[in-house]
């Protein structure tokens, strides 16, 4: 299914002429652009999580980080 959004013509030549640039349709330019923009939000939360994180949970986490690091990983096959 295909719809119509409306947007200004300068919006429009610019997001056709990036989407050329990269070789493909619109319709893919806008879901990549959508993608990034989730992903930035995700990134956003993530960091501000980590930035309200206790000094005990920043420690916690630093050596259970090491412990996977120093782990050798065997098939128990």
């Amino acid at each position: 299914m295909t719809t119509t959004i409306k947007v200004s013509d300068e919006l429009r030549d610019r997001l056709k002429a990036q989407a050329a640039r990269d070789g493909v349709t619109l319709g893919a330019h806008l879901a990549h652009l959508a993608d990034a923009e989730d992903r930035r939000r995700r990134l956003e939360q993530l960091k501000s999580v980590i930035s309200g994180s206790t000094e005990a949970e920043t420690e916690s986490y630093a050596r259970e980080t090491a412990d996977w690091e120093r782990a050798e990983l065997t098939d128990a096959s």
